[in-house]
């Protein structure tokens, strides 16, 4: 039995083997409708969210099986005071394999250590989101055909954004991928994540400014500014419009650069960019089923029965 708990838990051949049946999965979704039938997925989501337990939930029923589970910690017996371990140990007896959502760093990993059955971490606190980030990996992909030499920037909230520290710990796999950060001096990135990247000598820079470097880019990676990460709300309003996409910025950019957004998306991207062809959010939460598709017959053991 195998959890994902981050994205760096599958090697390079891994990562590229779930994208190949993802792809093959948006060729041919009928060969995949009836692969995980008697199968069921639990949804544990101690946080709200649309796209990522919804898209869990299609994924499943795409391929035939069912889902079960709770969408927030108060419908669940967490307001009882039961802990991630005995919920796991109870869901274990109900479901073949589990998303797990929670707003503390780790919780996965702890459900990991109990579980009879696969965890995917479906994002902890500010720290991962795996399934995010294959989501990404497969846009890229799927729109440069390549996921190496070339150049990313990353905008908005890069503290507390777990999608760009997961992305980033993904795509500095990759030969010749240069990181331009793109925030305001409080939304900077982890010290840490910072400090792994001078370490093992990546090539990135750190700026104030979209405009500067939108010339540069090939994939423009855009982030909220998340209320729900800031303490004080004073900081929260002085920073959220603090970096905002629009067609006058867009127009500084490649013909062939994209724009990616993990969304929800609050007003960081003009609602005038989204008929732009570069603009690819709306792809992206499309690539997130197949991905979470190839990823369920992965863990379960399924995509050795079938030829991609």
């Amino acid at each position: 039995m195998r959890h994902l708990l981050s994205p760096l838990d599958f090697t390079l051949e891994e990562v590229e083997n779930m994208l190949r049946l993802a792809q093959d999965i948006i060729k041919k979704p009928d060969k995949y409708s009836h692969i995980c039938d008697g199968k069921k997925l639990a949804t544990l989501f101690y946080e709200p969210s649309t796209r990522t337990r919804l898209s869990f939930e299609a994924a499943m029923l795409n391929l035939g099986g069912k889902t079960l589970g709770f969408h927030s910690a108060d419908s669940s017996s967490a307001t009882k005071g039961e802990s991630v371990a005995d919920t796991i140990r109870v869901i274990s007896c109900y479901a073949d394999i589990c998303a797990m959502r929670h707003p503390k760093e780790g919780a996965p990993l702890v459900a990991s250590n109990y579980s009879s059955i696969p965890v995917i971490n479906a994002g902890d606190g500010g720290h991962n989101h795996p399934t995010q980030t294959f989501t990404d990996l497969l846009t890229i992909l799927e729109l440069k055909g390549r996921l190496d030499n070339m150049t990313v920037g990353l905008c908005g909230d890069l503290k507390f954004g777990r999608t760009v520290h997961s992305l980033i710990n993904a795509m500095k796999r990759y030969p010749n991928v240069k990181f331009v950060l793109i925030s305001p001096e409080e939304l900077k990135i982890p010290q840490y994540l910072r400090d792994e990247l001078i370490s093992e000598n990546h090539n990135f820079k750190e700026v104030y400014s979209l405009d500067e470097v939108m010339g540069e880019l090939d994939i423009l990676y855009m982030t909220r500014v998340q209320k729900e990460r800031f303490f004080n709300e004073e900081e929260y309003i002085r920073l959220k419009n603090s970096f905002i996409l629009d067609l006058k910025k867009l127009s500084k950019a490649k013909e062939d650069m994209y724009i990616l957004h993990p969304l929800p998306r609050v007003n960081e991207i003009s609602v005038e960019v989204d008929n732009d062809p570069r603009a690819a959010y709306f792809k992206q939460v499309q690539n997130g089923v197949y991905v979470r598709m190839a990823l369920i017959l992965i863990l379960l053991g399924l995509d050795k029965t079938i030829e991609y």
